[in-house]
């Protein structure tokens, strides 16, 4: 391992519902090392999925630093933060999220239409995203040809296709039977193991969590080991 690549520092999290202030995460400090695999675990409405899209971004904190690869991102603008999160992140979430009139090359690519790739670098790295994932002889099809791994599976193609060094997954075996599940968690072990990959991921199932370094856990909006 090397050197920290997330930082959370003293992050507190609330929303507001008019007048009503209602707390998410309370004093969250976590170092996350470069190439580690986190799982974090906790009940329904402890704050897995608010955590997550603070350190994609998604959300800013009430107070306290996000600190990812040494780039504050707290304190970016939208626009700093859509380019970030578009070279810096890939995103895993539980139901798929494809376009279902798209095929699953066509789904890979979207991200790449936002950079100055040409058509030509754009196909090179789509071929070898789904290559990864084992998906290379199923490039025409359609989401609704596909099973729910193979969605899984075109849906983490996407998330590496921009070869981003963090990966973010909200509950990514949540929707998937017992077989598609390990194939999912043995591709992200892989990520992680061979491509060097920084996975943070949110779930439910102590299985999929064993196949990460490191277990924390969420309760209430606090942390615990």
């Amino acid at each position: 391992m090397s050197e920290v690549f997330v930082q959370l520092q003293s992050i507190y999290k609330s929303y507001w519902r008019d007048s009503l202030e209602i707390p998410v995460l309370y004093n969250i400090n976590l170092n996350i090392a470069e190439g580690e695999f986190l799982a974090l675990m906790g009940p329904s409405g402890s704050g897995k999925t608010t955590l997550l899209n603070l350190i994609a971004g998604i959300d800013k904190p009430s107070q306290g630093e996000v600190i990812v690869n040494g780039q504050h991102i707290d304190g970016l603008s939208e626009n700093a933060l859509a380019r970030w999160r578009s070279q810096n992140i890939g995103f895993i979430f539980q139901f798929y999220n494809l376009m279902p009139v798209l095929n699953a090359f066509e789904n890979v690519e979207l991200p790449l239409l936002l950079t100055k790739m040409n058509k030509k670098e754009r196909r090179q790295h789509v071929e070898t995203a789904l290559s990864i994932v084992g998906l290379s002889d199923r490039m025409k099809h359609y989401p609704n040809q596909l099973s729910g791994g193979q969605e899984q599976r075109v849906a983490i193609a996407r998330a590496i296709v921009t070869d981003p060094n963090l990966i973010l997954a909200d509950e990514p075996t949540g929707d998937l039977d017992k077989q598609s599940e390990e194939e999912i968690m043995n591709l992200l072990s892989r990520l992680n193991g061979e491509f060097n990959k920084t996975i943070i991921m949110v779930t439910h199932d102590p299985r999929a969590a064993e196949k990460a370094h490191i277990i924390r856990h969420l309760d209430k909006g606090e942390l615990y080991d």
